[in-house]
């Protein structure tokens, strides 16, 4: 068997650190706030390459206060991609706006820049790209179309920690970035937990104020905000793990250089000169894919089918009234892409039996 994805190695290979930093938050009876909070915020800022980083409860939320500080609400509309994972679009409905959906590009599977001009409105406030998969949107392009309609810019980050741009890594070109670390992600807590980095410091508050009852200081209270606080036992974890997300992240980089080396019937993720793809997911494309899917069933080698279908057909959006052929690449892609394992602590020999299979077909 060979599992799609293998948290449990991972902690195994970090357990001493981990164990002790919960127990030191058990020790001291932290479970809300305090030091560990401060040293995440401070250190996914610096390894975001941002001034502020600002936890929260999840990815989701995060969305939902990014959107927030931005001032969107009823009536407003947010551009996000028809293919990615629904909470982009449920958290702008959470807000009361209405998501417009962009068809994607094909190759890079993110929204597809040359699309969005069309669906601008005088109701348009913002932009959600996703870095789907690990690889960038197309950031500079979508920023050239944002700026010239005054329209701000939310990335939504959950799938690419430490993902670039020409070096610059992504969550700097937007207004804001959102991210999530549901532990399945490349740096993922125990349990759910999310971000959000802003190089604002007036964004930063505001979306600090958000996730404590609009409180900076107990009792407080300068807005009406919610709880959305960071867990302390989750940013202790996650204060390990930063130790070694560049590590994780260069193994699944060459975990995935194999992948793209050997396999030679499927279509491999395309990665622009001068991105980093930091492999989230290693979805490859094929019109057998149905087919490909049992052979690898059949075979005890775990794969997955994020998204069956674009969320513009989703039960939640049929409202929207969408038939089939308004979103095509999308359409097609739900078709055809198949995720295989990675992480990195994948073994070689374990990615030599997924491709003997998919190149035996």
């Amino acid at each position: 068997m060979i599992p799609y994805a293998d948290l449990k190695i991972q902690y195994k290979s970090i357990r001493a650190e981990i164990d002790a930093a919960i127990q030191d938050c058990i020790d001291n009876t932290m479970f809300i706030g305090g030091d560990k909070i401060k040293a995440f915020e401070e250190g996914f800022a610096k390894y975001s390459r941002m001034k502020y980083a600002v936890g929260c409860a999840n990815g989701t939320d995060a969305i939902e206060i990014a959107l927030k500080v931005l001032g969107v609400g009823p009536g407003d509309e947010v551009l996000v991609p028809a293919l990615t994972w629904i909470s982009t679009a449920g958290a702008v409905n959470n807000v009361g706006a209405e998501p417009i959906f962009v068809d994607v590009l094909e190759d890079e599977r993110t929204i597809n820049p040359s699309l969005l001009e069309e669906k601008i409105t005088p109701k348009t406030k913002a932009i959600i790209p996703v870095h789907l998969y690990g690889l960038p949107a197309k950031m500079k392009e979508i920023m050239e179309v944002a700026n010239a309609h005054n329209i701000k810019v939310i990335e939504d980050s959950a799938q690419a920690h430490g993902a670039e741009i020409d070096g610059e890594r992504i969550g700097s070109f937007g207004h804001l970035a959102t991210f999530s670390f549901y532990p399945g992600k490349n740096m993922g807590a125990y349990g759910d937990a999310g971000g959000i980095v802003t190089n604002s410091e007036e964004l930063a508050i505001n979306c600090k104020l958000i996730t404590n009852h609009g409180q900076l200081v107990k009792h407080n209270h300068k807005i009406i905000g919610r709880n959305s606080r960071l867990d302390t036992i989750q940013a202790a974890i996650l204060n390990v793990k930063l130790k070694y997300i560049e590590e994780w992240t260069e193994r699944r980089i060459e975990k995935a250089e194999i992948y793209k080396d050997v396999l030679t019937n499927v279509m491999t993720p395309s990665k622009p000169k001068n991105y980093k793809h930091v492999y989230h997911v290693y979805a490859i494309q094929s019109e057998r894919r149905d087919e490909l899917k049992k052979v690898l069933d059949n075979a005890n080698i775990g794969n997955a089918i994020h998204y069956p279908n674009p969320l513009p057909f989703v039960a939640s959006y049929a409202y929207k009234g969408h038939r089939s052929g308004d979103f095509p690449i999308a359409e097609k892609l739900c078709k055809e892409l198949l995720s295989l394992p990675i992480y990195p602590e994948i073994k070689q020999d374990d990615i030599n039996k997924v491709t003997d299979v998919i190149n035996n077909l």
